[in-house]
This record gives C-alpha cells, structure tokens and sequence, in this order.
C-alpha cells in the first residue's frame, strides 16, 4: 500500500509540513528509515535524526518540537514531509491498523477436518480453521475467528469479531467478550491449583466448578494461562492487556485497563484494580488487593495489599523512591561493613 503525506495528515487530522506528495509504501525506525519510509518521533533525544534520516514522512509528537523548532510551510529536506500530531506513536498505531487489516483481512468459512457440536451456529462471516473442535451449545459472534487447532468447550460464548489463533483452548462455561484477541498457546479455564491434605497428609483435590469471564476488548499474549474459579468467576475485565507467559490464578479479578506484562504471577483469590501495571516478572500473593493506578517495577514481589496508588518496586515492594535509595544503601554495604571493623578494632 502506498500513501502520500497529504493523505495520512487528513487521516491523523495533523499539522504538515514540508513536501505534502512525499510518498510512503512502508515502516521503520528514524535511524534506520530510508526512501518511502513513514517513521515517528516522540521523544526529543531522537530530533538530531531530522538530519541525517532518510525517510519521506515523518510524524512528531507536537509538544517534543514545540518551541525547539519550526517547519516553515512549503519547505522540506530533501523533499521530506513533517506531520506534527499530538501523540506520533499513538498515530502510528492507527496507521498500522490499517495496513493490518489489509495485509491480513479477516478469514471467512469453515475448513475441513473440523468438528462442530450439532446445532452450533457458525455465522456466515466467521471463520473456523482445521481441526478445531467447537462443543456443544456454544455460541458464536458475528465475525468470529478461530484459527487451527482451537478447542471450545462445551457452553462456551465467544463475542463478535473475537481472534483466538492458533492453539487456544477455552474449557467448558467460559466467556469471552467481544473484539478481543487470544493469541497462540492461551489456555482460559483450566483448573486452579486447588488442594487439600487430607488426615494422611495426602493432597486431595478440590473441584474447580467456576469459570473465566473476559470482557470485551481484552489482548491476551501467547502462552498466557487463565484459571477458573473455584466457585464464581476468575474475571478480566474490559480494555486489559495481558503479555506472553502470564499466570492469572483462580478466582483473580484484574480491573479494566490494567497491563499485565510477561511472566507476571498472581495467587488466587487477589484484586488488581483498574489502570494498573505490572511490568515484567512481578508476583502477585494470593488474597490481596490492589488500588487503581498502581505500577510496579521489574520483579517486584507484592505480599500485602496496597491500598494507595503509586508507583512501586522490591520485595516487599515499596515505595519506588525509596526503593531506590535502599538499594544505593545497599550497594554500599560492602564498604561500610570494612569501615565499621575497622572502627571496632580501634
């Protein structure tokens, strides 16, 4: 596909600069772009590259510039065009949204070997792929699509224009919202790790007999597991967005808009509130909640409740500032401990 600079400022309702028939057919970074490349900036450390790049289009996020430097209109190096929007990355993204869909519409149809439970609707503009099973009394949205190898449990629900790629499994009595994506290897449903001793101190195990709610417009990474609830629902509320390799344990209830980022853990029965992020590798106790607009940093543990918004690292996680600052301690300890010696043999 192919668009010019006139065409993509309408589209972004941004400010252009510069030569407005500079034509873009694809992508890359403002370092590495070159002839008929749109590429972005959103952080000022990068407008040194407005002089060596060569891409065609550039989009800027109008406050980076503002004040630093003016693009006088009908003027562009070597032929370049300037769009200054009020979030370049966030135009990016709708940019890209749509050379998506047209690189890679929606599929249509029903491939064989598949299996159908009798009497499950598929409608006419879903897909179903090879060798996916789909159980009994499950519904499907308009617009559904379901690549190979998915299993559907029985009464499963899957709302309109929902992707599960390649290798989803969604167990029996589950629901999942509308416009939501699921990407390869996700399991949503599978028991919660639910046990108990008995008088011989033998682990017996407790039924799962709840499910998994996902409400609409949730992403969920590959390989991301999702267990049902004991009794109730393990639920995921709308807008949340979830990386690779994350564990949601049973009964959790993840607030709307909240980020999950790869290999984040949290124990059953816990509430992360809304707006929240969890950056990679934090771990979440069980039984524990969590306020709204909540961040905590890389590999914090979080074992307590926390009941003000923040931003948050360690284990225990703390407040970030002093976190940081504990850890400049820390690393002086070593030096410290030898004075210390040094002041006792005195």
């Amino acid at each position: 596909m192919e668009f010019s600079a006139q065409q993509i400022a309408a589209l972004l309702g941004g400010a252009l600069y510069g030569n407005s028939n500079a034509m873009v057919s694809d992508v890359a970074p403002i370092e590495s772009a070159q002839a008929h490349h749109l590429s972005f900036i959103t952080d000022a450390k990068y407008l040194p590259c407005l002089e060596t790049t060569k891409a065609d289009v550039i989009l800027i996020t109008r406050s980076v510039v503002e004040g630093k430097i003016r693009f006088p209109e009908g003027e562009g190096k070597a032929g370049a065009a300037v769009i200054l929007v009020e979030n370049a990355r966030g135009a990016m993204g709708q940019l890209l949204a749509i050379v998506s869909k047209a690189m890679n519409p929606a599929k249509r149809g029903i491939e064989q070997p598949s299996f159908i439970s009798e009497g499950v609707v598929v409608p006419e503009e879903a897909y179903v792929g090879a060798f996916a099973y789909i159980g009994k009394n499950v519904r499907l949205g308009k617009g559904v699509q379901i690549y190979p190898n998915c299993y559907i449990g029985d009464n499963v629900v899957i709302g309109d224009h929902t992707v599960l790629y390649a290798g989803v499994r969604v167990y029996a009595n589950c629901k999942v919202g509308a416009d939501c994506i699921l990407h390869a290897g996700v399991v949503v449903g599978s028991d919660g790790f639910g046990f108990e001793p008995d008088a011989q101190g033998v682990n017996q195990k407790i039924p799962q007999i709840g499910n998994v709610i996902i409400e609409d417009d949730v992403e969920i990474g590959a390989n991301t597991t999702i267990d049902r609830a004991m009794m109730g629902s393990t639920i995921i509320h709308r807008n949340v967005k979830i990386d690779n390799l994350v564990q949601i344990a049973h009964n959790v209830e993840v607030g709307e808009s909240t980020f999950l980022c790869a290999q984040v853990g949290i124990a059953g029965s816990s509430k992360i509130g809304k707006h929240c992020i969890l950056t990679g590798q934090v771990g979440v106790a069980g039984h524990i909640e969590i306020a709204d607009n909540c961040i905590f940093g890389a590999q914090s543990g979080v074992p307590n409740s926390v009941r003000k918004p923040g931003m948050y690292q360690g284990y225990p996680a703390i407040d970030a500032g002093n976190w940081r600052r504990a850890v400049v301690g820390f690393k002086q300890l070593p030096d410290i401990l030898k004075r210390l010696n040094e002041l006792e043999k005195k």
